[in-house]
């Protein structure tokens, strides 16, 4: 029996990007097409099956321990981008500026799709999604010198519309308009944690 369900909900891709270099910026650098492996994506700073433990994991983990590479691809969306720029008072904010891989336009809350969800692309490219990705200062300095006064106010905006974390699960091509289609896992609260 299938665990995954395909959903009505459909999105296009709206921008793609790779981050080159982390220890220059965690900017990323607009592309019109990208090649995903089990890796990650090609050109991708965070890209590699495994990775070394950061802030996200330090209640499961020593920093610096090596796990399992489950933050390959960044994802946002273009709907939570412009409420998180609208919340800064900001006419816009960049992709890029957020490190982003890949915005989608059209998949409602996206920031709140289930983990294990997979966003499965026309080209039959799969991502699979671990995580919410937090809010970070990295962004906010990023932001205060684009908009001097405004980088503090990234991470109150940005709270629960950072967007997502995932793995590629079946490689292929990503490219600009693509259609990309949401699969969620079954949906349960889990009963010892709520109340």
């Amino acid at each position: 029996m299938p665990m995954l369900t395909p959903t009505e909900i459909t999105g296009r891709i709206a921008w793609l990007g790779v981050v080159p270099d982390r220890s220059e910026s965690l900017c990323s650098e607009a592309r019109l097409v990208l090649e995903a492996s089990f890796d990650g994506l090609e050109g991708e700073a965070h890209s590699g099956l495994t990775r070394r433990s950061c802030s996200r994991v330090t209640s499961q983990y020593p920093k610096g321990t090596e796990i399992r590479n489950a933050r390959q691809v960044s994802i946002l969306s273009v709907e939570e981008l412009d409420a998180i720029a609208a919340a800064m008072g900001l006419p816009g904010l960049k992709p890029e500026w957020l490190g982003a891989n890949i915005v989608i336009e059209g998949i409602p809350d996206l920031t709140r799709i289930p983990p294990s969800s997979r966003l499965l692309l026309s080209s039959g490219t799969s991502i699979a999604i671990d995580m919410e990705n937090g809010p970070c200062q990295h962004v906010s300095r990023v932001i205060e010198g684009h908009h001097p006064g405004k980088g503090a106010g990234f991470v109150p905006a940005a709270r629960g519309r950072r967007g997502v974390l995932g793995w590629v699960e079946r490689p292929g091509a990503l490219a600009l308009g693509d259609a990309v289609r949401l699969h969620v896992p079954p949906l349960k609260p889990y009963a010892p944690l709520a109340g």
